[in-house]
This record gives C-alpha cells, sequence and structure tokens, in this order.
C-alpha cells in the first residue's frame, strides 16, 4: 500500500526537522554574519567578531552534546583543511577578505575555517541523526586516492589543467553501485550517493550567495557591488562536498572496523 498525503507530510516534516537540526552550525554563522552588519564594537574587528562568535557556537554545540568527540575532531580537521586552501585561494585572487582584522593569517581570517568545519558539522549531525548507512562503498584506496586528487586539484589548477570533469567522470564509476540510506519516522529509504553529494552542492551553492551577500568574503566580479555566486561554483562545491563525505565515510569505516558490537544497521555493506 503506498503512503498516503498526511504520511507524506509526516516525512516531509520529519525529513525537514532533522535537516534543520543538523544545520545548527551553518544557521549559527549566518546570524553572526547579519549581527556583524548591524552591530560594530569599537576596537573589535568584523572578522574578529566572526571567530569569537563562532568559537561560542562550537563551545554551546560541545556544552550542550549535540556534537561528540569524535565529531570534534573531525570539526577540527576540516577547519585546518579549509584554512589551508582560503590561503592558497586568496593568495591567487580567487576571491578575498577586504576588511582588516587582528585574527588573520596570509590575508585569511582565521573565523573563515568555521565555514568549511560547519559543512563537517552538518554531515556528523545528519549521519547520526538520519542514521545513515551505506552499501557498496568502494574499496579505501580508491576513495581516498580520489578524495585526495580532488583537493589538490583545487591547487594545481591553477598551475596545470582544470581536471575536475575527468575526476567527475572517475566518481561517477566509482560510486555508481553505491547508495545512502537513511531513516525517517521508522522507515529506511535510500537514494544514489552521487545524488546526495549534487543536493548537497546546490545548497551549499545558495548558501554561499547568502554569506557573500552578507560579507563573508568577496568574489572579483563583486568588488563594485554584490553579484550572484556564478552557477559553476556548484561543481566545485559538489567536489568539496565528496572530499567532507569521504573523509567522514572512512572516518566511520574505521570506527566500524574496530567497533566489536554488532548494529541494526550496518554503517558500510562494501562492495
Amino acid at each position: 500500500m503506498s503512503p498516503s498525503i498526511s504520511q507524506y507530510i509526516r516525512l516531509f516534516v520529519s525529513f525537514t526537522y532533522h535537516q534543520a537540526m543538523s544545520c545548527l552550525f551553518p544557521v549559527g554563522i549566518f546570524i553572526l554574519l547579519a549581527l556583524s552588519q548591524i552591530i560594530s564594537i569599537p576596537g573589535l574587528p568584523r572578522y574578529d567578531f566572526l571567530l569569537i562568535g563562532c568559537l561560542i557556537i562550537q563551545g554551546l554545540m560541545i556544552y550542550f552534546r549535540l556534537e561528540s568527540r569524535q565529531e570534534i575532531l573531525v570539526i577540527c580537521v576540516f577547519h585546518l583543511i579549509g584554512l589551508a586552501l582560503e590561503i592558497f585561494k586568496v593568495h591567487m585572487g580567487s576571491w578575498s577578505y577586504p576588511e582588516e582584522a587582528y585574527t588573520m593569517i596570509a590575508g585569511v581570517p582565521l573565523y573563515s575555517g568555521f565555514m568549511y568545519a560547519s559543512v563537517a558539522s552538518y554531515i556528523c549531525q545528519a549521519w547520526r541523526r538520519l542514521h545513515l548507512s551505506l552499501t557498496n562503498w568502494p574499496l579505501s584506496f580508491l576513495t581516498i586516492t580520489l578524495g585526495a586528487s580532488i583537493y589538490f586539484n583545487f591547487f594545481w589548477h591553477h598551475f596545470w589543467i582544470d581536471v575536475r570533469w575527468f575526476l567527475m567522470a572517475i566518481l561517477f564509476i566509482i560510486f555508481w553501485k553505491t547508495k545512502v540510506y537513511f531513516t525517517l519516522l521508522d522507515k529506511r529509504f535510500y537514494m544514489p550517493l552521487t545524488l546526495s553529494y549534487f543536493l548537497i552542492g546546490f545548497f551549499i551553492w545558495i548558501a554561499e550567495n547568502i554569506a557573500t551577500l552578507l560579507g563573508a568574503w568577496q568574489y572579483p566580479n563583486q568588488s563594485n557591488g554584490w553579484e550572484l555566486v556564478h552557477i559553476s561554483k556548484i561543481s566545485s562545491w559538489f567536489l568539496l562536498i565528496i572530499v567532507s563525505f569521504i573523509i567522514v565515510a572512512q572516518l566511520k569505516h574505521v570506527k566500524g572496523h574496530l567497533s566489536s558490537s554488532a548494529e541494526k544497521h550496518p554503517t558500510f555493506v562494501q562492495d
């Protein structure tokens, strides 16, 4: 028997609720960006205000046990990965942080790493809240090699050819059979993992437009006034999400192998 309209509504409400709860960190950053537009503290540059706010949000997430110790470690890894990418991209002129701050490294404010960390926070939160599990996960050698290649392509395409489309073709081959399962109201659903990559990347592109509108950073074409972030950036976020997901998934995979307890829904079923 197919679900009724009321059941579809309940499933949609449940999905929306869990997604919203998984986005607490990103939403907190958006609130900070909005507040920084209307609140000015003498002697405290806006980027430093944002850093203090991000640290408070992170502290609250830990205090209220909304993130586990393992998730904090993952978020710290993403902070460092994101900061390294930011320093390079700003140096190459891909985007800029035009305001001054005390807490800056090579023209990049330290709060920027939290924007990448918020993506990791979302993935970890959604994984736990929706009880994610994966089937036909590729061999670790393939996923780690692909993730590293995607990340380093963000650097080397400035000096050589951009191989992102080649990498996309490879990832569709590698993840062709991989499905991600999630639970809503005690019912299991699934979708192709590559589709989830695209959907997350698309919504991050929307979030990026909001962030640049609020002055989080600035692309060269926005120096004379805000403009819509080019739609081609979806491909960049699509690839970055794959790197993020692979890191989280591999850590979950390792933890699953180390765990001696059986789970109702295995986290991984490897091909």
